[in-house]
Parts: structure tokens; C-alpha cells; sequence
């Protein structure tokens, strides 16, 4: 089991941005984050292959959200930007040893605690 640690989040107003950090207790394969809002499913946001930097993007992320690595300290920063209030939600940092389509099922996946990121219009 990797250990993740999340940082940032919080409370914004629409149009506004934010930086999400999660740092894991060693490298892995991949690196994402999912979000999920209360009463609804739990949905993919973004990916990020740690060997190559390659990233991958949700509909809700494209264009608005970026993420990064920085592979020396296994951790990756998504940066939310132009946050609307239908953002608003629990942002879980997950990992895998495996491919993306792993991270994104999720059956294998580590999981972080969460970070609050709340919008408001």
C-alpha cells in the first residue's frame, strides 16, 4: 500500500483558482485525482504517467485543470483554475502500479484522504 498526503484546497468564488498537491511514500506508475461531490458518483479528473510526465484529462478538467510532477519527491500539483461552482467537491489523490486504465477503474488504487475544494458562485 502507498501512502498519499494531499495539501491545498479550500473555499474559492467562481472564476477563481486553486493548487492541489499530493505526495506519495514512493514512485508509482501512475498518479491522478478523482473527485467526488456529495451525492454523486465518484469522477475522474486528470492523470499523470510518472516515467514520461504524459497527461491525461476528464471532459470537466480539459482546458481549466493542469497537472504536474515533480517525480524527485513523488508528488504531483494539479492546479484548478476558472473554478466554477459545479467544482465543488471532496478531491481524492489516487495511485497505481498499474496502467491508467487501472487508476481509472480504481479497484487497485491507493487513495489519499481528501481535499475540500468548495466554489462558490
Amino acid at each position: 500500500q502507498v501512502q498519499l498526503v494531499e495539501s491545498g484546497g479550500g473555499s474559492v468564488q467562481a472564476g477563481g483558482s486553486l493548487n492541489l498537491s499530493c505526495t506519495a511514500s514512493r514512485y508509482t506508475t501512475y498518479m491522478g485525482w478523482f473527485r467526488q461531490a456529495p451525492g454523486q458518483a465518484r469522477e475522474w479528473v486528470s492523470a499523470i504517467k510518472s516515467a514520461d510526465g504524459s497527461a491525461s484529462y476528464g471532459d470537466s478538467a480539459k482546458g481549466r485543470f493542469t497537472i504536474s510532477q515533480d517525480n524527485a519527491r513523488h508528488t504531483v500539483h494539479l492546479q484548478l483554475t476558472s473554478l466554477k461552482p459545479e467544482d465543488t467537491a471532496m478531491y481524492y489523490c489516487a495511485t497505481t502500479d498499474y496502467a491508467l486504465a487501472s487508476l481509472l477503474r480504481g479497484d487497485r488504487n491507493s487513495w489519499g484522504q481528501g481535499t475540500q475544494v468548495t466554489v462558490s458562485s
